[in-house]
């Protein structure tokens, strides 16, 4: 591994055919209290930790306006703004009422607040990438999709993706407007989105793991990860990152922490080159154990 932790060495990926961000990005939800909930219990280890991201290559964040809510933009917005290269990506279209709390609302006239609001907290004037968090069952989806394809001709964002979706959900999306990128839950122990990453790579669309880290127990003494471990003189979840990375050139995982030196910690996995060997064998011990 590069004594210099670098996100570079993830290579990079094209949101929206021109958008160009280090595979290896941060997910900015655990900047937050406890619950996602309120502001962070160190701020400044939380500043700190957004501060770090340009000394480690990390070009891509990824937050929501949900995360506090609303206090992961603010704290990055403090942190960063004017922000460079870097590619602040937020989500909208969950409402919170308390701790572990999350509620879809897909009305359309209030997606449309949600932009207009994350446009003043994160300071800009049109966000590189919205994502719809969920889709709302209560509220046609045509009309999430349409407003979200009349925001991206008004200019107030540039691409739009989703969150947790299936490959039907996606191409019905696609009929009104182009989807960027994909949100999805994805880990080497958690694979119930493998069809939605196949698709996503097909059609060149980014698609961004959520709980990237994730190795269960697959680190027990003698087994394939536990050598692999070993031999990368790694941790578990640098090495299920890694694999995460090495699945598919769309795969833009999003790890996140309130701890700059789990940051660098995080951020060391892109220089981590599996073998196919150990590739296929950690994906075997993976499936083995599901």
């Amino acid at each position: 591994m590069s004594a210099t932790p670098s996100a570079a060495a993830s290579g990079l990926f094209r949101i929206g055919g021109d958008t160009s961000v280090h595979r290896l990005g941060f997910g900015a939800m655990r900047i937050t209290g406890p619950g996602i909930w309120g502001e962070p219990q160190d701020r400044d280890e939380a500043i700190r930790v957004l501060q770090r991201l340009p000394d480690l290559g990390v070009d891509f964040i990824d937050t929501a306006d949900s995360y506090g809510p609303f206090v992961s933009e603010d704290l990055i917005a403090e942190a960063l703004w004017p922000y460079g290269d870097i590619l602040v990506a937020t989500k909208g279209g969950l409402t919170r009422h308390g701790p572990n709390i999350w509620r879809p609302v897909g009305r359309p006239e209030y997606l449309r607040q949600c932009v207009l609001m994350s446009l003043r907290r994160l300071k800009v004037e049109q966000i590189g990438l919205w994502q719809l968090h969920r889709i709302d069952p209560q509220v046609p989806r045509d009309e999430q999709f349409g407003v979200i394809a009349d925001m991206l001709k008004e200019g107030l964002i540039k691409h739009a993706g989703l969150s947790e979706v299936s490959v039907e959900e996606i191409e019905a999306a696609r009929k009104v407007f182009p989807v960027a990128t994909v949100q999805n839950r994805y880990n080497l122990i958690d694979r119930g989105s493998e069809d939605v990453l196949d698709h996503c790579e097909a059609k060149g669309i980014g698609f961004i793991p959520w709980f990237p880290l994730a190795a269960g127990d697959l680190a027990r003494p003698g087994t394939t990860m536990d050598k692999v471990v070993h031999r990368a003189n790694a941790t578990p979840s640098q090495i299920a990152l890694a694999w995460v990375l090495r699945r598919s050139p769309v795969m833009l995982p999003i790890p996140g922490t309130g701890k700059v030196d789990h940051l660098d910690d995080n951020v060391r996995a892109a220089a981590i080159e599996l073998t196919d060997e150990d590739f296929r064998a950690l994906d075997a011990q993976a499936k083995a154990a599901a």
